[in-house]
C-alpha cells in the first residue's frame, strides 16, 4: 500500500506538520480540485490547509479561487493566476466532449454565439447574476432558457474564456465577467502549459499511471505521454501497471497507516484516478458516492452531517469495527471539521 501512503502525503492529507497555504495557493498546488459539491470541495481544501469556511468563501468571493469547468465537464476551482493558461489548453477537449449533447438540444454554434453575446453584455452592465437571472434575459433575447439549455450555454462561455463564478448571493451561485475576475491571469505557450499542469497534477496526485493523468486532466493519450516526457517524470512497475511521480519518494510514512479522515463527496483522493488497485473509488466499495471515512488510506465507511440544536452531528458508519487508536485519530479528524465550520460538532459511531 506505499502507492496509497505517497498520494496521501502529496495529497497534502497526512502532513505531520502541514504547511498553512491560503486557499488560493493550495488551489493552484493541486492545478485544479473538483467542486461541483460546493459545500464538501470547500472541507476537501480545509482537511488539507486548516482553513476555515470563512477564509475560503473570502478566497472565491475575492476572486482568488475561481469555480468552473475547466478539466472535464464538472465544476472546479482553479486559482485566478492559472485561469487562462489552462483553459487554453484543456477546453478543445471539453467543448469535443460536450459538441453531442449540444447538438442534441438545438445548440448549434450559431446558437452559442448569440447566447454568449447576450450573457457577456448582459453581466458587463449589470454585473453579477445568477444562472435563473441569465435564463429570463436569454429568453427575451429568443434564445433556449430550459435548464438543461441554460447549464450546457453558461459552461460553454465559461469553456470560451468568458464567464466563471460570482460573488456568492446568500446561498446562490453567480456569474460574472472572467476578465473581470482574473485580469491579470497567466498565458503560456501549450508545451509549457502541457509540462505545467504535468508537474502539478504528480506533485499533488502522485505516484499515478497515465490513464489516471488522462482521466483527470482530460487531454488526449498522446498529450498526457508528451507531458510526462518533456517534465522528465520517471515511473516504476507495481503488478503491471506504471506509476508515474517527480522528485524523490518521501522517506518513511508512519502516521498515514493509521491515518483517519473525513474525505468530502468527489474529493481529490477518490476522483482524480482511473486505476483503481490501489484505492477502490467509493462507488466500488459502498455502492455510490459518499462522504468517505478514509482510515490508512482506504476506504472504511460513510459520514453525514446531521443538524442539531446544538450545532452539527457527524454521523460515521465504519465498514468494520475501529480500534482504540483509530476512534482516537476518528475524534481528531472531527475536531478539525468543527474548526472549519466555527460552530459546536458532535461525533456518533452507528
Amino acid at each position: 500500500m506505499a502507492i496509497a501512503q505517497q498520494r496521501l502525503h502529496n495529497q497534502r492529507i497526512t502532513r505531520s506538520r502541514p504547511v498553512r497555504l491560503p486557499p488560493a495557493k493550495l488551489v493552484a498546488w493541486f492545478g485544479a480540485v473538483q467542486a461541483q459539491e460546493y459545500g464538501p470541495a470547500k472541507w476537501g481544501l480545509a482537511l488539507r490547509s486548516a482553513a476555515t469556511d470563512a477564509a475560503i468563501e473570502r478566497a472565491i468571493d475575492g476572486g482568488r479561487i475561481i469555480r468552473t469547468h475547466i478539466l472535464r465537464p464538472t465544476w472546479h476551482f482553479v486559482a485566478s493566476a492559472d485561469i487562462h493558461w489552462m483553459l487554453e489548453l484543456t477546453a478543445p477537449q471539453v467543448h469535443r466532449r460536450m459538441s453531442t449533447y449540444d447538438r442534441q438540444l438545438g445548440l448549434d454554434p450559431g446558437v452559442m454565439t448569440r447566447a454568449i453575446a447576450v450573457i457577456e453584455r448582459l453581466l458587463g452592465d449589470r454585473g453579477h447574476l445568477t444562472r435563473r437571472e441569465l435564463g429570463v434575459e436569454l429568453a427575451r433575447a429568443g434564445l433556449p432558457s430550459g435548464t438543461r439549455e441554460l447549464a450546457h450555454m453558461a459552461m460553454h462561455a465559461e469553456l470560451e474564456g468568458v464567464i466563471c463564478n460570482g460573488p456568492r448571493r446568500g446561498k446562490q451561485s453567480t456569474y460574472a465577467l472572467l476578465a473581470e475576475r482574473a485580469p491579470r491571469a497567466r498565458r503560456m505557450e501549450r508545451d509549457e502549459a502541457l509540462v505545467e499542469l504535468t508537474r502539478r497534477y504528480l506533485r499533488s496526485h502522485g505516484p499515478a499511471t497515465v490513464r489516471d493523468f488522462v482521466w483527470w486532466s482530460g487531454l488526449t493519450t498522446a498529450d498526457a505521454r508528451r507531458g510526462l516526457e518533456i517534465s522528465r517524470a520517471r515511473h516504476r512497475a507495481i503488478d503491471g501497471l506504471a506509476y508515474w511521480s517527480l522528485g524523490r519518494e518521501p522517506g518513511n510514512l508512519p502516521g498515514a497507516r493509521t491515518s483517519v479522515q473525513l474525505l468530502p463527496i468527489y474529493d481529490e483522493y477518490l476522483v482524480a484516478y482511473r486505476d483503481h488497485r490501489v484505492v477502490p473509488r467509493p462507488a466500488y466499495v459502498l455502492g455510490g458516492f459518499q462522504h468517505a471515512l478514509l482510515v490508512g488510506g482506504q476506504v472504511a465507511g460513510t459520514w453525514s452531517v446531521l443538524s442539531v440544536p446544538e450545532g452539527m452531528v457527524v454521523d460515521v458508519r465504519p465498514l468494520r469495527r475501529l480500534s482504540q487508536v483509530e476512534r482516537r485519530a476518528l475524534a481528531q479528524a472531527v475536531t478539525r471539521y468543527r474548526r472549519f465550520l466555527g460552530i459546536p460538532v458532535s461525533l456518533s459511531v452507528t
